[in-house]
């Protein structure tokens, strides 16, 4: 056989090129449709190689574009955290929510204090009952408590506050108006919520209250007026953390499930002070008084003051030191 002329010689070394070319591009196909690994809690990308690896690489580049991606599914992640239905036994302390991080995240870049919190509610947030030992030295920590001295340091001067958003009787409806704020520290038109959020300027705020009028003022009326506390607080940039309450004098525990739907529904972190009670004496309510509603001194007191700190711990931690 003679020699090859130049353009038989180029053919030929194509020839031994073509399987090699091939090669290269299945592996750079199936290497470039892996995904990443979704957000916890929101989705996670899952993709299926193609079983068929024996395919030619032509074969592979020119599948329609519809039969790829039907190898690529997104799976929902299933939603682990418990039920509103099931609030009763939910932890006393909660956990931070992906939520709840990034309304610190946004309260930050807004200037919220990182050092302040807000009580906001009825009288039994009142700084005697709610966490005011621990601006008193008045207190003494387990060892099991020892770091959440930590947050002591850090909200110092907030614990025996009572702020602008709190009083006897207040309710969900009259702290959203003019007439109950402070006019000697409010401005003309400013609800005692948005007065304690300006003056305060919490990077936190524990909300409570009771319910008003329980014979004539549906719960469905007590949710409405949440939301819109719970919708203000936000916008403003503070973490709101639910409690629940520890009296039911309403009937059924309606408002508590109400706290926890809207807690579960939001994504925010729950106090869950109700479960507490029900260790004390009485579930944590006076005996010398007859409204069933306020909570015992001389146990009570002590006893929402300590996992009041507990849950400020863990919200600050794990909201703050991502």
């Amino acid at each position: 056989m003679g020699a090859l002329s130049p353009l038989e010689n180029e053919a030929a070394i194509m020839k031994k090129r073509i399987p090699y070319c091939y090669f290269l591009v299945l592996i750079v196909f199936i290497t470039g449709c892996k995904q990443q690994a979704g957000e916890p809690f929101i989705y996670a990308n899952v993709t299926e190689v193609p079983s068929s690896i024996s395919l030619k690489a032509t074969e592979i580049i020119s599948m329609p574009e519809s039969t790829i991606l039907q190898k690529n599914t997104i799976t929902p992640t299933k939603d682990v955290r418990p039920l509103p239905e099931n609030w009763q036994s939910w932890p006393i302390i909660p956990k931070p929510t992906n939520r709840a991080k990034e309304i610190y995240q946004h309260g930050i870049e807004k200037g919220v204090n990182p050092h302040a919190f807000s009580k906001i509610g009825d009288c039994q947030n009142v700084k005697e009952a709610f966490m005011g030992i621990y601006d008193t030295n008045r207190y003494f920590l387990q060892d099991w408590q020892s770091s959440w001295q930590d947050t002591i340091d850090q909200f110092s001067g907030y614990f025996n506050r009572d702020g602008l958003a709190f009083g006897q009787g207040l309710n969900v409806a009259a702290v959203l108006s003019p007439l109950h704020a402070d006019p000697n520290v409010c401005k003309p038109q400013e609800s005692p919520l948005q007065c304690e959020l300006r003056i305060a300027n919490p990077a936190y705020a524990f909300v409570r209250f009771e319910r008003w009028y329980p014979d004539i003022t549906p719960p469905e009326v007590y949710e409405q007026y949440l939301r819109q506390i719970l919708d203000e607080i936000i916008a403003y940039g503070t973490v709101p953390i639910l409690m629940t309450k520890a009296d039911n004098v309403e009937g059924n525990h309606q408002i508590n499930f109400i706290i926890a739907k809207l807690a579960y529904e939001y994504d925010l972190p729950l106090y869950n002070w109700w479960r507490a009670a029900q260790t004390l004496p009485n579930n944590g309510l006076d005996p010398q008084r007859e409204d069933k509603f306020h909570i015992d001194p001389m146990y009570a007191w002590t006893e929402q003051s300590v996992y009041g700190l507990g849950t400020l711990d863990s919200i600050w931690k794990g909201t703050s030191q991502q």
